[in-house]
């Protein structure tokens, strides 16, 4: 069949089938991308090639091995994504720079001509949905069906990890098992001098894989923006953008990148496909990437060049339905079992403390805040309340004087519990430079009056004191010892001992030594639900907060210093420690 601007096509076509006979569940996002799709098959000025895909599917079944050597069987779930890819075309018109007749001189004349229309797909899938395999057919089908020159990247937050694309290419060049890898590993690497028929024309070399024919060469770059802005990749694969603690913004490095090309007027076909489940660390680029993935989703503006496979539960009571887990996962039962997202049900049951990993993982439910050392349901707000005149314990954390700096109020309670308030600063420099969705949440922070700005570049430690002071004074809180760790501290100390008294005042040694016994006390007072705040900035502190363990079971914070965390759990341990050295001032 030719191009067509009014078929369906063929896999979305049976997909969208079985969806409306209720086989398939979907959740909200894929219903978006259905409806966005709909509207191409809808819109006279997008064209559909139902043999483009076709061509990729031969590709992959013939020539492609799976990582182990065994014979490739596209999945549906596959055929589907890579349908909008290769399917969609519309036709442009672009002066083309045709020569004389006698070689000398030419003209510019207009010419219409086709384009891809999809550059950039985003694929957010459960983990065991052969996500790397996917990558890895297309990265392999641009290498070497492609006729032109081409350099391809695929990366990831480890070396090691982006180098699970380039295996299953390595075993298909080993096993050649169809008719075209036999043409192209025929001859030896080594022939460097004799005759160029005898070389061999695919090879896995140190820089990569090199399709010697062509000169295209696919290799791996790490995922930072400063090893992959300025390429001009024609096919870029970035894996688990979501999963690891990632801070820049890679995919768009990569497209800009990319854009290059079209000065010269051609060749502008690129692709990057962006492929993650579901991730623990929030508001990061990644959060942001999904808030504008969302307003495309929503038709709040418009992106056709965008494809984006968003697969989730709508909501945590489907975690209980194994007939939804399809939502999350569309290969479940083909290349991950059914028992093993049972196991893990299981498992997140009994161990609370695995439990945000395996939603995110697993369910595609991104949950607020990495919980290594807090469960979800610890850092949850209590009702408001006001401790007017009560006396309490305050801890100081100032590691961070030029970015920012937590004091976390502890108040001791009748019934063994804690009250907790606390006061942050930060710089208006820091505050600009925040990420989208990073910036949203500092926003709320702002309005319920924990987080502060404060003018300038660096905190100015003394208009800290004073508006600290002042804070203290207006909710006549009545501080009977401070604890502080000692880095960055001395200017605000020395003025806190010489306004207050040095009675009391508590210096908390950063460490495993000092800091296991007050940080497993203060576990087990959250979780009997006895440390009360009501301040998101709280929730959001403690859902980062991330322990180091040795082999003797000792903890210690792990600050991380480039993550521009405000650490109001490293003050309350301080806040904790002086408390207890001081206890009987609060009998």
């Amino acid at each position: 069949m030719a191009l067509s601007n009014t078929a369906t096509p063929r896999y979305y076509g049976k997909f969208r089938d079985a969806v409306i006979r209720g086989e398939i569940p979907v959740c909200e996002e894929i219903s978006m991308e259905m409806n966005r799709i709909d509207a191409l098959i809808a819109n006279p000025g997008v064209w559909y090639d139902d043999q483009a895909v076709e061509g990729f599917v031969e590709y992959s079944e013939n020539e492609c091995t799976l990582t182990d050597g065994e014979d490739l069987h596209m999945l549906d779930s596959f055929k589907l994504w890579a349908e909008e890819i290769f399917g969609w075309y519309y036709y442009v018109e672009r002066s083309v720079y045709q020569p004389d007749p006698d070689g000398h001189g030419g003209h510019y004349v207009k010419k219409t001509i086709r384009k891809r229309l999809i550059t950039k797909q985003y694929l957010i899938v459960a983990r065991g949905a052969s996500k790397s395999m996917y990558e890895s057919l297309i990265q392999s089908y641009f290498l070497n069906i492609d006729t032109s020159t081409t350099h391809q990247v695929t990366t990831a937050p480890t070396m090691a990890q982006a180098d699970e694309v380039m295996s299953p290419i390595r075993t298909a060049i080993t096993r050649a098992k169809g008719p075209f890898f036999q043409f192209l590993t025929q001859g030896s690497l080594r022939n460097t001098t004799g005759s160029i028929a005898d070389r061999v024309m695919l090879a896995s070399t140190k820089k990569g894989i090199q399709n010697f024919i062509t000169g295209s060469l696919l290799e791996v770059r790490p995922m930072s923006i400063d090893k992959l802005q300025g390429l001009r990749v024609k096919c870029a694969t970035v894996d688990e953008w979501l999963s690891g603690d990632v801070r820049e913004d890679v995919v768009g490095a990569l497209e800009q990148g990319a854009r290059k090309e079209q000065s010269g007027g051609q060749n502008d076909d690129y692709l990057i496909i962006a492929v993650s489940s579901e991730g623990t660390v929030r508001n990061g680029p990644g959060d942001t990437i999904k808030m504008e993935l969302m307003s495309i989703l929503k038709s709040e503006y418009n992106a056709p060049h965008t494809s984006i496979f968003w697969y989730k539960l709508d909501s945590i009571d489907e975690v209980n339905d194994p007939r939804m887990w399809m939502k999350a996962n569309p290969n479940i039962g083909i290349t991950v079992s059914y028992e093993t997202y049972q196991l893990d049900v299981e498992r997140a049951e009994k161990n609370p403390a695995v439990r945000n990993d395996i939603l995110a993982k697993r369910f595609g439910i991104p949950m607020e805040g990495y919980t290594y050392y807090f469960t979800y349901e610890e850092t949850l707000c209590h009702r408001h309340r006001e401790f007017w005149q009560m006396p309490c314990a305050l801890g100081a954390d100032l590691s961070q004087g030029d970015d920012f700096c937590s004091f976390t109020f502890l108040f001791p309670l009748a019934n063994g519990s804690f009250g907790v308030k606390t006061r942050n600063y930060i710089t208006e420099r820091t505050m600009q430079k925040l990420p989208t969705a990073l910036r949203i949440k500092y926003d709320e922070f702002l309005q319920e009056g924990s987080l502060v700005v404060m003018p300038g570049t660096v905190l100015d430690m003394m208009q800290v004191y004073d508006d600290l002071d002042q804070h203290i004074e207006e909710c006549q809180y009545d501080v009977s010892c401070f604890g502080y760790d000692p880095y960055n501290a001395k200017e605000f100390v020395e003025r806190w001992g010489r306004e207050n008294g040095e009675y009391g005042v508590v210096k908390v040694i950063q460490g495993a030594k000092t800091e296991s016994v007050p940080l497993g006390e203060l576990k087990k007072l959250s979780e009997d639900r006895m440390l009360l705040f009501d301040e998101a900035l709280m929730t959001f502190t403690m859902g980062n907060c991330i322990t180091i363990e040795d082999t003797n079971g000792n903890r210690k914070l792990l600050k991380n210093r480039y993550d521009a965390k405000i650490d109001s759990v490293a003050a309350m341990m301080d806040a904790y420690v002086a408390y207890k050295i001081n206890r009987e001032m609060f009998d």
